[in-house]
């Protein structure tokens, strides 16, 4: 059985987002006063109890976006309503009942028959909009059900009466095996990505720059087992990031980074490598995370250049992610999509991996026989012995009498041999250097 889905449905501006925030306890989706920031499918995993369900934010019914994107947005929250196990329906009870509300209720009537449908008047942060709620039977939705998303006031028992529909159709819920996230500057094909291994149009895919404004997690299953993509909102330089939106889906792509297994570094293959693209690549090589550089449009380039020299030109450009495989893609046709996942799966694989001590400083002791470093006077620096202390990415400590007697180069040659030698080629290291008791980590 699959998760079961509870989307967030109403007008916009009656703070559909700012609830799907305060259900879940983290700002997952951007929540701005402009009207229809919300555009693809915002969920989140949510577990009560012994209850696991998927919560998805949608945009704004009857929205006229400024992008021409209304369409899209609509056939994303129809998609919503579809899959839905159980909807909650959002009003404000600031503005009362609108034609709009009215035309929300008209639609999910049939639906109300099928599924669990709550009226959620939002905004109730004080006892004197209680007596407003009456007027909201007027939409034949069933009891007004009052919350304030903004003071965190009504969504426990708005959730206990959502688990409490649900009955025994909870499914079978484990964590994601792996988490990839897609980032990349706009219009490189992030969102036909994402569709392609979903397959479906999980997120809208439009011409127009900055369409992606969340961070979209999209759950899929492979071999019985679940997966999440996190499709992001596409880079810019920083001094033309200029509203708010823009600033926090600037925020929520480098959080994705951060809470991926791995992350897919998607370029269009027929442009050149821009400073964004420089900026987030050393981004993700500072954070430490896997990385597999996805060249994606690659049957544009019609033969004018080959994969080693395209690689090359990567290596030259993105120095900080050298150690990143690259993979060679054309998601429209959805070519070699899921050879970049199982890549993605495999490099996860690799950076849990705990080399053994004695291994570790066999391989520590030939790299400082190869190349031992430099005496400065009487600064002579010794290397003891070395230790793992962490995966993901293996982190290892080598303790010496003293760090600052190791200078940048030798340690990049130190991280090199590793990564060479312990079967990490592919993934970040991290190495630090420890000096006698009392010293403090370099």
């Amino acid at each position: 059985m699959k998760i079961p889905t509870v989307a967030i449905i109403g007008r916009p501006n009656v703070g559909k987002s700012s609830l799907l925030n305060c259900i879940v306890g983290r700002r997952v989706s951007i929540v701005d006063p402009t009207p229809g920031v919300t555009r693809d499918r915002v969920a989140a995993l949510l577990t009560l109890g012994d209850v696991t369900l998927e919560l998805v934010d949608t945009g704004g019914v009857g929205i006229v976006d400024r992008d021409d994107l209304s369409e899209h947005v609509e056939r994303q929250i129809e998609q919503a309503m579809c899959e839905a196990s159980v909807i909650l329906f959002v009003v404000d009870v600031h503005e009362g009942v609108t034609a709009l509300d009215k035309e929300v209720a008209r639609r999910l009537r049939d639906r109300a028959l099928k599924i669990p449908i709550f009226l959620v008047v939002n905004k109730v942060d004080s006892h004197k909009w209680e007596s407003q709620l009456g007027d909201f039977y007027t939409l034949g939705m069933g009891e007004p059900i009052p919350v304030s998303a903004e003071q965190i006031l009504g969504t426990r028992d708005l959730m206990d009466m959502v688990t409490a529909s649900l009955g025994s159709n909870l499914g079978d819920v484990s964590d994601p095996v792996l988490k990839v996230a897609v980032v990349g500057r706009q219009n490189v094909g992030k969102s036909t990505f994402v569709n392609a291994i979903a397959r479906s149009e999980r997120v809208i895919v439009s011409e127009v720059p900055g369409t992606t404004r969340d961070a979209v997690d999209v759950l899929f299953e492979k071999d019985g087992r679940q997966f999440m993509i996190i499709d992001t909102a596409g880079l810019q330089q920083k001094t033309r990031v200029k509203t708010s939106v823009e600033f926090y889906s600037q925020v929520r792509a480098e959080d994705a980074v951060r809470r991926a297994d791995v992350s897919l570094l998607l370029l269009d293959a027929t442009s050149e490598i821009t400073r964004s693209e420089k900026r987030l690549g050393d981004f993700i090589a500072n954070e430490g995370r896997i990385c597999v550089i996805v060249a994606n449009k690659w049957d544009l380039t019609a033969g004018k250049i080959t994969t080693e020299a395209y690689a090359d030109y990567l290596h030259d450009r993105l120095r900080g992610l050298r150690y990143a495989p690259i993979s060679f893609v054309t998601a429209k046709d959805s070519r070699n999509i899921q050879a970049t996942i199982d890549l993605a799966q495999n490099l996860r694989k690799k950076s849990l991996l705990r080399v053994g001590t004695g291994e570790l400083n066999r391989v520590l002791q030939a790299v400082r026989d190869y190349h031992r470093p430099r005496t400065k006077g009487s600064k002579v620096p010794k290397i003891f012995y070395a230790t793992q202390v962490a995966t993901a990415p293996p982190t290892f400590v080598i303790f010496v009498n003293n760090p600052d007697y190791f200078p940048a180069d030798y340690r990049r040659y130190v991280e090199n041999a590793f990564r060479a030698s312990l079967g990490f080629g592919e993934i970040p290291l991290r190495v630090h250097y420890r000096g006698r008791a009392g010293e403090k980590d370099s």
